[in-house]
């Protein structure tokens, strides 16, 4: 017989109080600099003091990771704020190794492609730059998930990163649309509202990002 807590309305309910608890800790660890953030200008003089009010987002990212690979379907199990907490407490150094050089790299990008016309260079070469501010985004989503569920050294999550990227080009194929929506939801309202929304746009980065888990356990863990 079904027991309690295994039916689809217990585990609707399960994923629904996940998600709200991990969106709660994930606004409130990222508040320093989205508080600062939500009063900055669209201007491009502005883009590294957006990078700056982002350095918190990397570990909050991190720790909500964590928490929803880990959660529990088992409404009598629940224990979401633990897991987050404790993903923040074991990932944030590892984080902020790789959050702080791709959102450096990030930032100049935009900071070119932002002052392009004053270059004289050929539109080319703003395609370029394009595409490697592209790769640098994929990189760093790829480098978020590995260092968040695995204690990896700083280079090796830097190379499995990268190399994943081509490997397992669904998972690349699955951030980059959620990159894409996320960039949407920016331009079309604000921070606030992706803010909003940031649990679930992290629980569809770790179903797509199964494929990935899996790999990574299976040959790069004893």
């Amino acid at each position: 017989m079904r027991q309690f807590g295994e039916g689809p309305l217990s585990r609707a309910t399960a994923l629904i109080y996940t998600l709200v608890i991990v969106e709660g800790l994930l606004v409130l660890t990222a508040a320093p600099g989205l508080a600062v953030l939500l009063f900055l200008d669209r201007d491009a003089s502005n883009l590294p003091l957006v990078a700056l009010c982002a350095l918190p987002v990397g570990p909050a990212l991190s720790a909500a990771v964590y928490a929803l690979h880990h959660r529990s379907a088992d409404i009598t199990d629940l224990q979401p704020a633990a897991a987050f907490w404790r993903g923040y407490r074991l990932n944030a150094v590892g984080a902020l190794k790789v959050w702080v050089p791709g959102l450096a790299w990030l930032t100049i990008v935009a900071v070119t492609l932002a002052n392009f016309r004053a270059t004289g260079l050929p539109l080319w070469w703003a395609v370029l730059v394009a595409l490697t501010g592209a790769a640098t985004a994929l990189w760093l989503v790829n480098a978020l998930v590995i260092t968040s569920l695995f204690a990896f050294r700083g280079r090796d999550v830097a190379r499995l990163a990268a190399y994943f990227l081509f490997r397992k080009l669904g998972v690349t194929v699955s951030n980059a649309c959620l990159l894409i929506v996320a960039g949407g939801v920016v331009f079309a309202s604000s921070e606030a509202v992706l803010a909003l929304f940031g649990s679930l746009f992290v629980a569809m980065l770790v179903l797509g990002a199964r494929p990935l888990f899996e790999v990574v356990r299976q040959e790069y863990t004893a």
